[in-house]
Parts: C-alpha cells; sequence; structure tokens
C-alpha cells in the first residue's frame, strides 16, 4: 500500500496552519515540503486510521463510500478532501474547485475495495455490516 497525500502551499498562505489541517486528518503521516506541495507518503495503512474515525464520528460514512468508490480507477483511490474543514478536523469531500485547493489523497493498494471497506464499512440501517481491521489491512497489503 502507497498513501500519497499533498496540498498546494500558496505564496500568501500559513505554512503552520496547512500543516495543522493535514495532520487533523492524518496525524501519523510526515510532511515535507516541496517547491509547491506540502506533502507527505507512507506504505502504514495506519496513518488512514484517523481519517476511518473521523468519518465515522461525523457519520458520513455512506457518502464518504461514495466519494471513494468515484475516485477509483484499477488498484487506485483517489479523492479530495476540503482543506478549510479540515483545519477544524471535519472530512468533506470535494469534486471542484476551491480558493486555496484541496488537500488530495491518492491511496494505492492491491485490494482497493478492502482499503474502502476499511474506510468506509457498508452499512444496513445506519450500523456497519462487517468492519475491516487494521490488521486484516495490513495481513493483506503484506501478502
Amino acid at each position: 500500500m502507497k498513501i500519497k497525500v499533498r496540498a498546494k502551499v500558496h505564496p500568501t498562505e500559513d505554512l503552520g496552519k496547512l500543516e495543522e489541517a493535514i495532520k487533523n486528518i492524518f496525524p501519523k503521516l510526515k510532511l515535507s515540503q516541496t517547491e509547491d506541495y506540502l506533502e507527505g507518503e507512507s506504505t502504514n495503512p495506519e496513518v488512514l486510521e484517523h481519517l476511518k474515525n473521523q468519518l465515522g464520528l461525523q457519520a458520513i460514512r455512506d457518502s464518504a463510500r461514495k466519494a471513494l468508490r468515484s475516485g477509483r480507477e484499477d488498484n487506485l483511490i483517489h479523492f479530495k478532501i476540503n482543506r478549510q474543514a479540515a483545519t477544524v478536523s471535519k472530512v468533506s469531500f470535494t469534486e471542484g474547485e476551491t480558493p486555496l485547493g484541496p488537500i488530495e489523497v491518492e491511496i494505492q493498494s492491491k485490494e482497493p475495495d478492502l482499503v474502502t471497506d476499511y474506510l468506509t464499512p457498508r452499512t444496513r440501517e445506519g450500523k456497519p455490516v462487517r468492519k475491516v481491521t487494521l490488521e486484516e489491512l495490513k495481513t493483506t497489503e503484506e501478502g
């Protein structure tokens, strides 16, 4: 599994605030700055744990599941998170352009359906049908 997160850094922007916004959603991700972007990469599925928890707390699993599935192409899941919402630890998926641009997330996996089920379990009457554990996700990616 390879997880990439990045956001464009604008000249007038406070880099610390952008880093905080990303860390609010991905606290275990190590970030670095390139010329125009603040970005991080990891092969550890634990990086996704806080995102998963936020989706559950905000009760947006079903809409998040749609966003993940629509951003799926072969073994790649791509989605965008509103960076203003992330500054207050909220996850809001975005498709269009926002004034500062989104936080872009790309997850490459051997089993993208399992990643989707981990982050956004299928629900029936608001309750998860089957929960994929972090250990299950790690084992699948290692094998």
